[in-house]
């Protein structure tokens, strides 16, 4: 069974940043493409980034555009996703998935079709 292992969050003041990572336990991290996505307090989990299998592609919710940049390393089985200049409303609980299927742009019922979500990191950004 699939696993995915979020780290590096962490509570950090406005402006700072943190790079979060995201370990896929199985054979075929490689042909899947990679999602971020996360969840705040009394809100639904919302669409953060995704990367296709070779990491050639990239897509942003624009809340983060131009702050946040995804990537992956498919040697170490690994997503990341650097974020820079956080906010207090990047406060959140993020977690990583796949999907078989690359979804670029991302449309908003494109969620379904990422698994094996892992068990997220929090991330807290104080003003």
């Amino acid at each position: 069974q699939v696993q995915l292992v979020e780290s590096g969050g962490g509570l950090v003041q406005a402006g700072d940043s943190l790079r979060l990572s995201c370990l896929d336990s199985g054979r075929t991290f490689s042909s899947y493409a990679m999602g971020w996505f996360r969840q705040a307090p009394g809100k639904e989990r919302e669409f953060v980034a995704t990367i296709n299998w070779s990491g050639t592609r990239t897509y942003y919710a624009d809340s983060v555009k131009g702050r946040f940049t995804i990537s992956r390393d498919n040697a170490k089985n690994t997503v990341y996703l650097q974020m820079n200049s956080l906010q207090p409303e990047d406060t959140a609980v993020y977690f990583c998935a796949r999907s078989p299927i690359t979804k670029i742009p991302f449309r908003d019922g494109d969620v379904g079709s990422f698994g094996s979500w892992g068990q997220g990191t929090q991330v807290t950004v104080s003003s």
